[in-house]
This record gives C-alpha cells, sequence and structure tokens, in this order.
C-alpha cells in the first residue's frame, strides 16, 4: 500500500492575509484526516509574503491541536537556520503534548535570500557542509539520555521523534542512506534529479534504529478537479506563482487566469511542463492514471501531495478527489498481489 499526505505552504492568496490562510490550513488538516491522509507537513520559509508557515513549529502546534490522529510534521525545517538543541526541545514539546503524531522534517537549504538569513542567524558563517553533523547532534539530544550527558533537551529528550531527510538534489539521497533515515525527495519542483536520487538512496542505505529498509516519500503536485477544463484553469495560479518566484518576484497566490500559458516565453513554458512530469491535473480518470503511472515508474512508498490552488472549496475538492484515486490504486494492488503469488 502506499501511503499519500498532504505537504501545506499556508499559502496567502492575492487579497487574503496569514490569518485567512492559517484557517484555511487548519481546515484542510481535518478533512486529510477524515479522508485518510497519513500526514499533514508545512515548511519552513521566511520573507515570503505568500507563505504563512514561516514559525513552523508553532504553526504544527496550531495544527496537532486542532486534530485527533492525522501525524502533523515539518517537511521541513531548515536546520541551518537553527541550534540543533532549540530545535530538540521544540519538537521534544511538540511530540510530550501530542504524542506519536509529530514528524521531523530536515532540509540543508536556507529557505530565504542571504539578508534573510542573516536576520535570522546574525551571521552566514555557518557552512552547510555542517549539516550532517547538525542532524545526527539533533538526533541525539532526542535519544534517551546517555550518563553523565551534560547537555539534555528538556522535554526532547527520549521521545525519539522521527526524522526525515528531504532533498532536491543528490546530496540528501546520500545523507539519508548513510543515516539509514526515511527520504523526501523534492520531485514537484526538481524532477530532473529525481532517478538518480532514488537509485543513490536505494544503494547507499544502512538500517538503522528508526527503519530497517529504505522510506521513499515523493513530492507530487496535484491539481484535480471534476473535469479537465477546470483541473487546468485552476492550476495556472501555481504555474503563475512558480514563474514570479523565478523571475525574482515572489508574493502572493494569485488568482487563476483563462488562456495564462499563452503568454509564456519559451523557458517559461518549458518550466511548466518540467514541473507536469511530476503532477496530475484533470479529473478523476485522469489524475488516477498519471499517479498510477508515477508510482509504477518510482515505486515510491509514499506520495506528499501539493495543491496550489486559489479558491480554498476547489483545494479541498483536489485533495478528495486524490484520495478517493489513492484509496482505488491501493484496493487494486492489494488484489493484484495475492494473484501474483500465485500464479507466478
Amino acid at each position: 500500500m502506499t501511503k499519500f499526505s498532504i505537504l501545506d505552504l499556508a499559502p496567502i492568496r492575492e487579497g487574503g492575509n496569514a490569518k485567512q490562510a492559517l484557517v484555511e490550513s487548519v481546515d484542510i488538516a481535518q478533512h486529510a484526516e477524515n479522508w485518510n491522509y497519513e500526514r499533514f507537513w508545512v515548511a519552513e520559509h521566511h520573507n515570503m509574503r505568500g507563505i504563512a508557515s514561516a514559525a513552523t513549529s508553532v504553526v504544527i502546534g496550531h495544527l496537532a491541536g486542532n486534530t485527533h490522529k492525522i501525524r502533523v510534521g515539518a517537511g521541513g525545517i531548515m536546520l541551518p537556520n537553527h541550534s540543533p538543541l532549540v530545535i530538540a526541545e521544540q519538537f521534544g514539546t511538540l511530540a510530550t503534548l501530542y504524542g506519536n503524531r509529530i514528524d521531523l522534517g530536515l532540509g540543508r537549504a536556507p529557505g530565504a535570500d542571504q539578508y534573510t538569513m542573516q536576520a535570522l542567524r546574525r551571521s552566514v558563517s555557518e557552512e552547510v557542509s555542517e549539516f550532517p553533523r547538525n542532524v545526527v547532534e539533533l538526533q541525539h539530544y532526542l535519544k534517551p539520555a546517555e550518563q553523565n550527558q551534560r547537555i539534555i533537551a528538556t522535554p526532547g529528550e527520549g521521545t525519539n521523534v522521527p526524522l526525515y531527510i528531504l532533498g532536491s538534489s543528490l546530496f540528501g539521497a546520500q545523507l539519508a542512506g548513510m543515516l539509514g533515515l526515511p527520504f523526501a525527495f523534492a520531485s514537484h519542483f526538481a524532477p530532473k534529479a529525481m532517478n538518480d536520487a532514488i537509485e543513490i538512496y536505494r544503494n547507499s542505505f544502512k538500517a538503522s534504529d528508526q527503519i530497517e529498509r529504505p522510506y521513499l516519500l515523493l513530492g507530487f503536485n496535484i491539481c484535480a478537479a471534476d473535469d479537465l477544463e477546470t483541473a487546468t484553469f485552476l492550476r495556472t495560479s501555481s504555474i503563475k506563482s512558480l514563474i514570479n518566484l523565478r523571475r525574482g518576484s515572489p508574493g502572493k497566490l494569485p488568482p487563476p487566469e483563462y488562456n495564462f500559458e499563452k503568454n509564456l516565453t519559451d523557458s517559461e513554458r518549458e518550466m511548466a511542463q518540467s514541473m507536469g512530469k511530476c503532477s496530475a491535473v484533470g479529473d478523476t480518470i485522469t489524475v488516477k492514471k498519471e499517479i498510477s503511472d508515477f508510482l509504477d515508474r518510482t515505486k515510491a512508498d509514499e506520495l506528499i501531495l501539493n495543491c496550489s490552488v486559489f479558491d480554498h472549496e476547489a483545494r479541498l475538492r483536489s485533495y478528495e478527489i486524490a484520495s478517493e484515486v489513492m484509496t482505488e490504486i491501493n484496493a487494486k494492488r492489494s488484489e493484484e498481489i495475492p494473484a501474483a503469488v500465485n500464479y507466478p
């Protein structure tokens, strides 16, 4: 069975505000819980006028406090911005309050420009090469304390909050394999490196106390609607948002626009097409085929779905259709597995 989850950026819409975005994120998490999504992750971004999840651990606490069973976590915390001890204390506190429902995904990118990095850290001397050491240090704080251990995360020690390595390049794949941790690849916006990252992760994996075999999560864009025309129209919001980001002018999530792609440059159109390699856009039948084909190619253990749709109700509907599709796919595969065993 392939698990399915949500990556949410708490998008702030044009004409909207951060409070509205956070209220809508809670609503989606509550629906996702009823639609059998495995987890609901929010991501750390700073100095982004269109993203309301900058204080990631605070948002996770709010989401966990308004849900009951769905796992909630970070996808992810950009560890170079923080002390490992502080993150251990924050997520140890969350685990203490909400039990075994908290995930901690870790990335090595700063998630910000150099001026924002300096504002966050007061120094930009911290090298990304320190990321592996910081991951191990953080992992140490979350384990039971050793005898005479001088620094103990309280809360945090002994919570064993599960760690996930996030990546959009081959570095994260190597590190996740070496440490024996689950690996979440950002294929929803970096599809070109996906196949190599998958191969490196699986080939380099070493069993650990957390997991015994590789566990691969892949980012996947979803824009599902009751008909193809509506889905294609709704999808233009995310394409516009990505292009604005690449142009150096990120902002709030824009409304959809008919015939938007006709005005794109060749490079922008190529960018939109590249996103489509790890995306499903359309009605139920189309989305089911595109997700099935993607799973056949990648053998992912879990899909992390991202949906950037301007209208909240349409966004909910997209996630509802995705849940229905994943349930059907899993049911079909569970029927096929015994047949394959009985009739090799």
